[in-house]
C-alpha cells in the first residue's frame, strides 16, 4: 500500500497531523513534478530538451538504459503529454522517434525553477 502512495505521489498538502507547519522547503519538494523528477525520465526529457528528436536506440545509448526500462518510462512521459512517438519504418527497419512537445519543455522549465528555488532556499537557511 505505501509503494502504491510513492508511486502516485504524496498527498495534496495540508496541515501536518502532530500540528507542526509545513516548511516551505518540504512543501517545495511535495509539490515537485513526479513524472520528470524521476531520474531517467528527467534524462528522457532534458536529452530531448536539447535534440530535434532521437531515436530509441539513440535515447536508449545515451541513456545507458535496457529496451524495457526506455520503454515504461517513455510510455509515461507519453501518457503525461510531454514527449511524442512517432513510428515509423528505414527500408524494412522499424524506426521510433521521440520528440518533447511543449507541455514538455515548459514542464521541464517548471521543474528546473522549482529545484533552483528549493536549492536556493536551502543554502540559505543553512547560513
Amino acid at each position: 500500500m505505501a509503494r502504491n502512495a510513492l508511486r502516485n505521489g504524496p498527498p495534496e498538502p495540508g496541515p501536518a497531523a502532530n500540528g507542526a507547519k509545513t516548511t516551505p522547503q518540504k512543501q517545495a519538494v511535495e509539490n515537485l513534478d513526479r513524472v520528470i523528477h524521476e531520474r531517467i525520465r528527467l534524462g528522457v526529457v532534458s536529452a530531448l530538451a536539447v535534440n530535434t528528436s532521437l531515436t530509441f536506440t539513440e535515447l536508449k545509448n545515451l541513456l545507458s538504459l535496457t529496451d524495457g526500462n526506455l520503454s515504461v518510462h517513455s510510455r509515461k512521459l507519453e501518457e503525461a503529454g510531454y514527449i511524442v512517438c512517432t513510428k515509423s519504418f528505414e527500408g524494412r527497419m522499424p524506426k521510433t522517434e521521440y520528440k518533447l512537445t511543449e507541455s514538455g519543455r515548459l514542464a521541464l522549465e517548471k521543474y528546473l525553477a522549482h529545484m533552483e528555488a528549493l536549492i536556493s532556499a536551502t543554502r540559505a537557511g543553512s547560513r
